[in-house]
């Protein structure tokens, strides 16, 4: 390029490719981080700097920005500070992640911890890690931590007036997987909710219903409402129907056929539980009798097994000639007879 054009063209020419070279090399790199947001931040950091490099004024650029300063009695921040903190603090925070995640994978495999005490452990680890990458990032570029402990505290406090309610999930969310009343995998309802909870976060829950439906649900709900847990100590789980038998029909050979029916649908338990048939009252116009049997899947859906019950109840009673009464009314009608 020199023999052939002036030494200050190719100057320019070598230092556009150099430039070029190194951009591509950075996006290339970059690819790397999974993350979009933080791919972004460091790629355009690296090409900035690389770009100032390359220029040979990131030194002036450099000085420039460490003029720029924020000045609090003994303490100061500049501009170059802050930047140099967040490019240390997010490779720290890569290197985090990356150990977090390992870690992570390592508990959740362990089956002699339980699933509360696996969500448990897995937070901790997160917070300890990401907090000790912060403190390792404000000390490795020389700030001082003690000079903003009068500025932390009063941040604090108003952090603590206005974020009561998170910090009140937060809580509640170390309780629940403390005391073990609610754990991923577990069948609840809350209120009209019903379905099973497919993960426990820091703020909330996450219950999927039958519907598909997800709902988030506040860990403080699950702490200061009622909570239906069907999957608590174990999974089984009671369900009752009732039905009637008109007065002709013998209310043994009902009670056998109604037990008789509910033990043929597939998911109703027949040992150790068996279902039971008692009469709980004599209508108007039929013998009433509640059949109670018992399942051990409830997130198989609850309605589904009562609709399966009903119709082998109806095949078996229609095959054995027991009639299930309805209401019935007798219309007369009166004429005045004439003289």
């Amino acid at each position: 390029m020199q023999s052939v054009t002036w030494p200050s063209r190719s100057y320019l020419i070598g230092l556009a490719a150099t430039l070029a070279l190194a951009l591509v090399l950075i996006a290339f790199v970059s690819r790397f981080v999974r993350n979009r947001p933080l791919r972004i931040f460091v790629r355009w950091a690296m090409w900035i700097f690389a770009t100032l490099y390359y220029l040979n004024i990131h030194n002036a650029v450099g000085e420039f920005l460490d003029y720029l300063a924020f000045e609090f009695g003994d303490f100061r921040v500049s501009v170059m500070t802050l930047l140099t903190a967040l490019v240390i603090i997010a490779v720290l925070f890569t290197i985090a992640r990356l150990v977090s995640t390992t870690t992570a994978a390592t508990i959740r495999r362990n089956e002699d911890i339980s699933p509360s005490m696996k969500v448990l452990a897995v937070k901790a680890v997160q917070i300890a890690l990401y907090g000790m990458a912060f403190f390792m990032g404000v000390k490795a570029i020389g700030i001082d931590l003690t000079g903003l402990a009068v500025l932390t505290g009063a941040i604090g406090v108003g952090l603590g007036f206005g974020l009561q309610k998170v910090i009140s999930n937060l809580v509640s969310g170390v309780i629940i997987l403390l005391d073990k009343s609610i754990k991923p995998g577990d069948v609840i309802s809350v209120g009209e909710t019903f379905g099973w909870i497919q993960t426990l976060g820091a703020r909330y829950a996450s219950v999927v219903t039958r519907d598909g439906k997800e709902y988030l649900i506040p860990n403080e709900d699950l702490i200061t409402n009622q909570v239906v847990n069907w999957s608590h100590s174990n999974d089984y789980v009671r369900l009752d129907i009732f039905f009637g038998t008109a007065y002709g029909d013998d209310p043994h050979r009902v009670r056998e056929l109604a037990i008789e029916a509910a033990t043929s649908v597939e998911r109703v338990l027949g040992y150790p539980k068996r279902p039971v048939c008692h009469i709980v009252g004599f209508g108007d116009s039929s013998v009433d009798y509640i059949l109670r049997f018992w399942i051990k899947d409830p997130t198989g859906g609850l309605t589904n097994i009562r609709g399966g019950v009903y119709l082998a109840l109806w095949d078996t009673f229609k095959a054995n000639d027991i009639s299930i009464p309805f209401p019935q009314r007798e219309v007369k009608m009166l004429t005045d007879e004439v003289d």
